[in-house]
């Protein structure tokens, strides 16, 4: 339920009332008994988040959160099949490659 701002025309007394919004407005000042209280337009409260945090995926339907699991195990198994492929082109790389035998030092005579 929200709080309404109220002022008196004739008294300026100004107050809040907390009511339904299907309630009717307050027409008497409880200040001079007049009835010409009018209800004041105000800004809002605004958006309140209150708690350890708001996150967008917090109210996600079950069907969405199966298919983001599903999509993020694929991912991985993605990643992991690149970076063994990588891990495997990489150490063809670093290979010594090929080359003609040396030949063995000479044998001094004696």
């Amino acid at each position: 339920m929200p709080t309404y701002d109220y002022k008196c025309k004739a008294c300026e007394h100004e107050m809040e009332a907390f009511h339904s919004m299907s309630a009717d407005p307050l027409k008497d000042c409880p200040a001079c008994g007049k009835p010409e209280l009018k209800r004041q337009i105000g800004p809002g409260a605004g958006l309140l988040f209150k708690g350890s945090g708001f996150y967008q995926t917090d109210y996600r339907s079950d069907s969405y959160k199966k298919a983001a699991k599903e999509e993020s195990g694929s991912a991985k198994k993605e990643t992991s099949s690149k970076e063994s492929s990588s891990k495997e082109s990489s150490s063809k790389e670093s290979s010594p490659k090929e080359s003609k035998p040396s030949t063995p030092p000479a044998k001094a005579s004696s």
